[in-house]
């Protein structure tokens, strides 16, 4: 504890940037709870190392929950809008195309589980396929692939 309080500028300034990188890092971005703690410490270790702030453990904890408190005032809007504006795009998987022969029915009831690249997949269909259908994937989730057949194309 004493190093702390003898270092109480440069402790803060850690403490913050820690802070910071386990919010961002560890926990995606998700809470904003610690961005802003970690944003209010390196801000009063800073005041504190350029001396504008009392060099005490109680003013650098008053201080920083003041900062604390402005900063989530300030910043909550803007980062809670940021953190919704996500892309509904449905992201383009290796599995979507693959085609295959149906070695067992498929319907919306029935469910079969197919290997390929070495995991287990449920086939998931809206529509009834015999087996022997050679069909293609068109959308995957874990543990699901989405099928539908193939339409025969007539030349």
């Amino acid at each position: 504890m004493d190093f702390f309080t003898n270092n109480l500028a440069q402790s803060l300034f850690v403490v913050g940037l820690i802070l910071l990188v386990i919010e961002v890092a560890v926990l995606g971005f998700s809470t904003f709870v610690l961005f802003f703690v970690g944003l209010a410490a390196m801000l009063t270790g800073a005041l504190l190392f350029f001396g504008v702030l009392p060099d005490s453990v109680l003013s650098a904890m008053f201080s920083t929950g003041v900062f604390t408190l402005i900063a989530a005032a300030l910043l909550w809007k803007p980062l809670k809008s940021m953190q919704s504006n996500v892309s509904a795009k449905k992201v383009k998987s290796d599995f979507l195309d693959h085609r295959f022969i149906l070695q067992e029915p498929v319907s919306p009831t029935l469910s079969p589980k197919y290997h390929y690249s070495g995991v287990d997949w449920a086939l998931i269909s809206e529509e009834s396929i015999e087996a022997g259908t050679k069909v293609e994937v068109t959308e995957a989730e874990v543990g699901k692939l989405h099928i539908q057949a193939v339409k025969a194309v007539h030349s």
